[in-house]
């Protein structure tokens, strides 16, 4: 089943983790209105990264050829360290740091040109550079590094330089000669000397001893050296196996003390996924909410905008109104007063025509 593109998923993992779950919304959106329902649930299952992890996976990202030189230099620690190659290692191990110091600086570097990023004095650092030297030690986190898609910053306590073994030579017995030739004599008890098979007191003029005497003598050389060579082989054995034992014993609690620290980790591990999973969630569906309200916000403005509309023509229509009102206002007091000029003229007129009437009586 075909997957979201390289360039849609290094976009989305290139994005800071403030902005990752809005820009993986969208891109689900996309792909959903193009008509890939397949493709939307692959980029729905995207999980947001930690700021540090996504330092790591910018380097990844826009550095590749530096995060390609940081594995080399991981296989070539481990190749050191397999081989006991001391000098080797401790050139390489002055390397790493300087290839670590140099990949978070670039990493500052990237998120400070990023927009959306945390402030400098915020990002995790240390814990971009305990990634980085985890990814030198184990090779698992190395691929995850190179990939870019890094959830969350890595760690290995156990990384360190392998220190070369004391190595000893262990001969089999005391008397063997040194490298380089034949001795010319060995002591022996009693001021005797050892030259060729024959045993010489001091002072002697080197004649042989009678027969019985000189067995006797080599007889009593021999035991006393074969039981001095037997007691400092066992004493060294016994050395060797106590030091073997407190090194098996110290072993073994290293390996239950980082057990025990990987358990712990892990249960915390557990908890913070959780935990961010759970807080994942809520902010989607805080997310969501928000644009529900938002989408409510904009439909009530406009029914708003609207009914302010009507208001506005309305108080149009009262103002166009109670002009007319008024000019009919001032028409009727116009009429009445034209009225009333008139009644008083025609009242005029009758009073003068009864006037004038009483006067052609009385002429009569």
């Amino acid at each position: 089943m075909p997957g979201p593109s390289r360039d849609l998923v290094e976009r989305l993992y290139g994005t800071p983790p403030d902005r990752f779950v809005a820009a993986r919304d969208a891109a689900v959106a996309e792909a959903r209105r193009a008509g890939d329902p397949a493709a939307a649930r692959e980029i729905a299952k995207l999980r947001r990264p930690t700021v540090a992890a996504w330092l790591v996976n910018l380097l990844a990202i826009r550095r590749p050829e530096l995060v390609a030189g940081l594995v080399e230099l991981a296989e070539a620690l481990r190749s050191a360290q397999r081989d006991l190659r001391g000098p080797k290692l401790r050139e390489l191990s002055a390397q790493r740091r300087a290839v670590v110091a140099a990949l978070v600086a670039e990493a500052r570097t990237l998120a400070t040109g990023a927009e959306g990023a945390p402030p400098a004095g915020r990002l995790p650092l240390a814990e971009v550079e305990a990634t980085l030297n985890a990814a030198l030690a184990d090779p698992e986190v190395a691929a995850q590094v190179r990939a870019g898609r890094l959830l969350r910053a890595a760690s290995y306590a156990g990384f360190g330089e392998v220190p070369r073994p004391q190595l000893r030579l262990l001969t089999g017995g005391a008397g063997e000669p040194p490298e380089g030739g034949e001795p010319a004599g060995r002591a022996a008890p009693g001021g005797r000397t050892e030259r060729g098979g024959r045993t010489t007191r001091a002072g002697d003029t080197g004649r042989p001893a009678p027969a019985g005497e000189t067995d006797r003598t080599a007889r009593a050389g021999d035991t006393g050296q074969a039981a001095r060579a037997g007691k400092a082989d066992r004493a060294e054995r016994a050395r060797e196996a106590e030091r073997a034992a407190r090194a098996r014993a110290a072993e073994r609690a290293e390996r239950a003390e980082r057990a025990k620290r990987r358990r712990a980790l892990e249960r915390e591990l557990a908890r913070a996924r959780a935990d961010q999973e759970r807080a994942e969630a809520e902010l989607s569906g805080a997310t969501t909410a928000e644009r529900d309200a938002a989408d409510t916000l904009a439909a009530t403005e406009a029914e708003l905008a609207e009914v302010e509309r009507r208001r506005a023509a309305a108080e149009q229509e009262v103002s166009r109104r109670k002009l007319a009102r008024r000019a009919a206002e001032r028409a009727v007091t116009a009429a009445r007063r034209h009225t009333g000029e008139v009644e008083g003229a025609w009242e005029t007129l009758l009073a003068e025509e009864g006037t004038a009437g009483t006067d052609d009586d009385t002429a009569d």
